[in-house]
This record gives structure tokens, sequence and C-alpha cells, in this order.
């Protein structure tokens, strides 16, 4: 136990773990391809006691299968991850139930770790496309500014014509002045790439902006193929350089389309889950969860996947760091992704 990145809350820990070992079981059944990964591993109900020993599908499975305990005839909606031109992406099927369980987890751990948006209503940029159906990203902006958007609240980004994503840098700085200039807090919200873009614009303009107390920044997803790399630490420094937003306001998010539940790291750059998830670092050559600052493959337990699997492995690299992870990129040989890599939404 000592190993994991669970809560150290003996009670807590005792519901995840009958309420994981409730839903494995579940989905062990309903699910075909985790149950050929279960009876394949010789893994049933009743042969595992901790949550630890749920089997958890690689991500790879979601590309490759129809990973969903939902009919064909009763999904309503699929959220596909991004990648490269040619790339099958994965899949991640939904109805309503199963979106309103997505819904009820992203709302208070995002309200928790984007403060500003409680009590009052703010405004809210997001520098992504609105109309992007099949992004999981999207629909968290979209239930986002539903929760805690002031209505002025505004998508920035659009689609292009190849279907990736770009960003109308003057409508973005537009609302940054209405804000400087009213002297009102404003969030801003993207992806990495496209705050890059919006920040290589205001070093070539040799423009600097000091955001209202109280303003936020969240960023997520990487650049492979939209934008120069910066390290996550490098980004938190340019976006207070150019935006006046004190670093320990900007906040970066870890998602997936494969995963219902999301992690915020803290100015230190370590990312947790909520209460309802779990998240180890295993060693892939030993398969065994990987000490105190070792390197390892991310693997997440997400009771919020109710209509999929919840144990889900990852191909991203991350090393533990007390009771959460520092991601450290992909695994070599894997796919690249994120939200980054468009066409194909995250």
């Amino acid at each position: 136990m000592s190993r994991s990145l669970a809560p150290e809350n003996p009670d807590a820990e005792e519901e995840f773990n009958g309420l994981a070992l409730a839903l494995f079981a579940a989905q062990r059944e309903a699910v075909p391809i985790y149950r050929a990964l279960c009876e394949r591993r010789n893994i049933r109900p009743g042969s595992i006691e901790h949550w630890r020993q749920i089997p958890a599908l690689p991500t790879r499975a979601f590309k490759e299968y129809e990973v969903s305990s939902i009919p064909p005839g009763e999904r309503t909606r699929v959220f596909l991850s991004s990648g490269t031109a040619g790339q099958r992406p994965s899949r991640h099927f939904h109805n309503a139930e199963s979106l309103s369980v997505y819904e009820s987890s992203l709302l208070p751990w995002f309200r928790g770790h984007f403060p500003g948006a409680q009590p009052m209503p703010m405004k809210l940029v997001f520098l992504t496309p609105e109309a992007a159906p099949d992004s999981s990203l999207v629909h968290m902006f979209t239930i986002v500014r539903r929760a805690f958007g002031a209505p002025d609240s505004a998508f920035t980004g659009r689609l292009n014509a190849d279907g990736s994503w770009g960003l109308d840098v003057e409508q973005t700085l537009a609302a940054v002045r209405e804000a400087v200039g009213e002297n009102t807090p404003l969030g801003l919200l993207g992806t990495a790439f496209s705050f890059v873009h919006l920040l290589d614009h205001l070093q070539a303009a040799g423009k600097r902006f000091a955001l209202p107390k109280g303003s936020r920044v969240l960023e997520t997803g990487g650049y492979k193929g939209r934008s120069r790399e910066v390290p996550r630490a490098g980004l938190r420094l340019l976006l207070s350089r150019f935006l006046g937003v004190p670093p320990a306001q900007v906040v970066a998010e870890y998602g997936m389309s494969e995963l219902s539940s999301q992690a915020y790291d803290d100015p230190g750059g370590v990312f947790r889950f909520p209460p309802w998830a779990r998240a180890c670092v295993i060693s892939p050559e030993t398969g065994a969860e990987a000490g105190e600052g070792e390197t390892g493959l991310l693997r997440v337990l997400d009771l919020a996947n109710i209509a999929s699997v919840l144990a889900v492995q990852t191909e991203d690299l991350a090393a533990r760091r007390g009771a959460g992870f520092e991601l450290l990129g992909r695994a070599a040989a894997s796919d690249p992704r994120g939200c980054s890599l468009r066409p194909g939404p995250w």
C-alpha cells in the first residue's frame, strides 16, 4: 500500500476498493474485449481482493475494439483521441447516464483547482473551437462554461480547412484588453500549443499585459506538430510574464478521451486525480509499482468510467511524487497524441 498514489485515509481506501471491485465485476461481464483479457489472465470476481489487482486495459485497445458496455443503438456520443493523419483514434462511447457521471466528476475537481470560478461566475475564454463534438476537451470546456462562466464567456479557437485547430489571436487579445480595462478577472483555458501561439504573437509585437487580480490560466495537451515545445515550468513562467498572472494561478490539466476524470497539477508540477480515481506508476520491465521518484508508465483507475473499463494503462511516462505524479512525456514507440495533434479531436 505504501507505493500507491492513493490518499492515506483507511475509510476512503476501503470504500474505493469496494466500489472498484464491484465495477470491475460488472465491466468484466459487460465489455467483451475486457472479459477476454481477464479470461486470458485467469482473473475473475472473487479471485482478487484489491483494486491494485484489477487488470488494466491498454489505451491502444480503445483504437482496435469497441470498449463499451453500451449497446450500439444506445450510444449517443463518442469522444475520439487526437492523432496524426492516418492514425486510428481511440473511441470512448457514452450515453446520457455515462455523460452525467462524467460531468459530475468534472465539476467539483475543476472548481477546486481553478479558483475564481466560484462563488461568482467569471468571464472564461477558451482557446479551442466551440464546434468539435467528438472532442472530450471541448465537451469539458462546454460544461465548465455552463457551470462557471459569465454570459460573455467565449470560444476563440477555430477549425482550419484541414480540420486542425487554430486560434483567433485578435479575438483572444480583445478579451484580455477588456478585462484589463474593466479591472475584471479573466479565465483563459486552452491547449499548450494555443498558448504558445499567443505568447509568440505577444513577444513579436512587444506586448505584455497585467490581468486583474483573480485571473486564472489553465493549459492542457501537448505540442507535437503545432508549435515549438516549451517545458511546462517554462510555459508557466512565460504566461506569468506576458499576461501578468502569478505562476501559482496557472494550472495544468491532464485528461484523456479514454478517461472520465481529470488530474490537475500544483505549482511544483505534481498532478493529482480526484478521490474517486487512483493513479499508479508501473515499471514496464517488472509490472510492479514504481518507488518514489522512479519512472514508469502511468496507470489510472477511474470510477467515473462506468460504461467502459475503470482500469486504463496509458503510454505516458511518469514519476511518482509522493501522493501524486510528474508527467515526463510519452513512452518510446508510442503513438504521438495530445490536443496538439490535430486533425482528430482529443
